[in-house]
């Protein structure tokens, strides 16, 4: 762990799930959410910039995971290198301001070392949140720590990127992920979109 104390940021970005089993290779991969990389790299400088948190999540499993039996067989093992972040994005993640932390599920709020950074995190005002997949831990991660934010009554904008998002076989998914955004707009997590002149 780099960060030594979580109280003195005011923002957060959470990068989700860009390992190498979700983008490079394995059974859940798809190389065309590499086209959301340029776009997370550019927050990712900005938060560098400013001193901000940035928080990688890694998904981690082991042969035990009972997630498998329902994602059609063994996807990002520990030790196998498909848990670890992808090389575009790796560099940054031993700046001081940033943090690995590996979950065992579609939700990063269940995360054990997740939570315990959102309870240190108490001056954190806004959560800004990309990475894969849309319709899965990109929709169930900002909507555990809504909730969690809520139960606390901690005031916080949850925001999801749309332009540094994406899902495997998007285009046969579009059904899936237009669902997910229904469900966090709901929530109260602001959806934005970089718009370029």
């Amino acid at each position: 762990m780099k960060v030594k104390n979580f109280k003195v940021y005011k923002k957060a970005l959470i990068v989700v799930d860009m390992v190498n089993g979700f983008v490079k290779e394995g059974i859940l991969h798809d190389k065309s959410i590499a086209r959301v990389i340029p776009r997370q790299i550019e927050l990712i400088k900005e938060y560098e910039r400013a001193g901000e948190l940035v928080i990688y999540i890694q998904d981690t499993h082991t042969k035990k995971s009972t997630e498998h039996k329902r994602f059609n067989g063994y996807h990002c093992l520990e030790g196998s290198g498909e848990e670890e972040v992808i090389d575009e994005l790796k560099p940054f993640t031993t700046l001081d301001n940033t943090i690995c932390i590996p979950k065992n599920n579609t939700s990063f709020m269940e995360a054990p070392m997740f939570r315990y950074v959102v309870e240190e995190a108490e001056n954190v005002e806004e959560y800004n949140i990309v990475g894969c997949c849309t319709d899965i831990c990109i929709c169930n991660g900002p909507m555990g720590l809504s909730c969690y934010l809520d139960q606390h009554n901690r005031d916080c904008i949850v925001r999801v990127h749309q332009d540094a998002v994406a899902t495997f076989a998007e285009d046969n998914r579009q059904n899936y992920v237009d669902a997910a955004y229904l469900l966090m707009e709901q929530q109260g997590i602001q959806l934005v979109k970089k718009f370029r002149s």
